[in-house]
């Protein structure tokens, strides 16, 4: 089976209704397995205040947790949101869960600005990743000032 999404990429979720870039941000990087990973997928409310605060303050925040790698995030121009949070071992994903302030987000957002989610947690066993080198082609030229 093969499914296919298509969703502007970026690293930090706007509101509901925010804009999205037409661009891709470079993902989080391969890192070497094994590690963890948490997939975060969101229908929002309409009602999406102070989320933005509180979703750039999680973001802060998990960066103290140890064995914290990296996040992703991308979003749908009609609201599907998808956040893929990268932990060293299960026991870092563990602290994340059980912190206090990351619960209380948890419950806020059942609470105001979730209409439904999902949380898939895996452990990756293979990872790979490709940049492409950037040569006087793939940038674009400056317009000419007369």
């Amino acid at each position: 089976m093969k499914i296919e999404i298509e969703v502007s990429a970026r690293r930090r979720v706007p509101p509901h209704g925010g804009a999205t870039s037409d661009h891709s941000v470079a993902p989080v990087e391969a890192y070497e397995p094994p590690y963890y990973v948490a997939v975060f997928t969101t229908v929002r409310t309409e009602d999406q205040s102070g989320y933005s605060e509180t979703n750039a303050r999680m973001e802060d925040l998990v960066k103290d947790v140890p064995g914290y790698l990296g996040i992703d995030h991308a979003q749908t121009p009609g609201g599907l949101g998808i956040t893929v949070g990268y932990f060293r071992d299960a026991d870092a994903l563990t602290r994340w869960r059980t912190d206090a302030e990351h619960r209380a987000a948890q419950q806020r957002g059942r609470d105001e600005w979730y209409r439904s989610y999902t949380l898939h947690v895996a452990k990756v066993e293979r990872s790979s990743g490709f940049t492409r080198e950037f040569a006087k082609a793939d940038v674009p030229e400056s317009p000419a000032v007369d």
